[in-house]
């Protein structure tokens, strides 16, 4: 009877392994397509409800309509009318207060993904929250503040590594992770679960 309770145990973890992986991979590319088809997808069916006099949903349809216009706007912004327009509807955007932030930010996040470089130099371990205890992060810049050689170190949250805290820190306050920035990484979003 042990063996065949161990034996369960055994092929159901390992079975757990391989599930869940994939489970969430179809539930994370599943609420990305819903997000994606609900932007454009709501608009379209009340316009077909509209001609049609019925209601009719067709899944997907948002998506392609979305990737339509991002194609048609890649058209516009590589002619050069379409170019003048772009730069001034870009200085119209960067003199809004709020949405000036929100705007250059978003371009600049997208200016390191077409080049392909990541902004990430080093990863470092640093002492934060508080002294004797260091966190994983990820050296950004290095400047100078009143005389002071300083270190930019973007100290990310776990799992998502998108949110965190741009730190200041002296040179010797960063200590070397011994980790490779992929292998950093990996680490923040496996919630240090996977360390090389």
């Amino acid at each position: 009877m042990k063996v065949i309770v161990d034996h369960l145990k055994e092929k159901f973890i390992a079975g757990l392994f391989v599930v869940i992986p994939v489970g969430i991979t179809i539930f994370i590319l599943t609420f990305l397509f819903n997000f994606a088809d609900g932007i454009l997808g709501s608009y379209l069916d009340t316009l077909f409800s509209l001609f049609i006099h019925h209601d009719l949903h067709i899944p997907g349809l948002g998506m392609i309509t979305g990737a339509v216009v991002i194609y048609f706007a890649g058209i516009f912004a590589t002619n050069v009318l379409g170019n003048q327009f772009l730069k001034l509807g870009d200085n119209l955007l960067e003199r809004i207060p709020l949405v000036k932030s929100i705007y250059s930010s978003s371009k600049q996040l997208l200016k390191v993904f077409r080049e392909g470089k990541t902004s990430y130099r080093r990863a470092v371990f640093v002492e934060w929250p508080r002294p004797g205890v260091r966190a994983i992060g990820f050296v950004t810049a290095e400047v100078v503040r009143d005389g002071v050689p300083l270190v930019v170190v973007y100290v990310p949250t776990m799992p998502n590594p998108t949110s965190g805290f741009a730190l200041f820190f002296r040179e010797d306050e960063v200590f070397d992770s011994g980790m490779t920035v992929e292998e950093a990484v990996k680490f923040v979003v496996s919630g240090g679960m996977v360390i090389s």
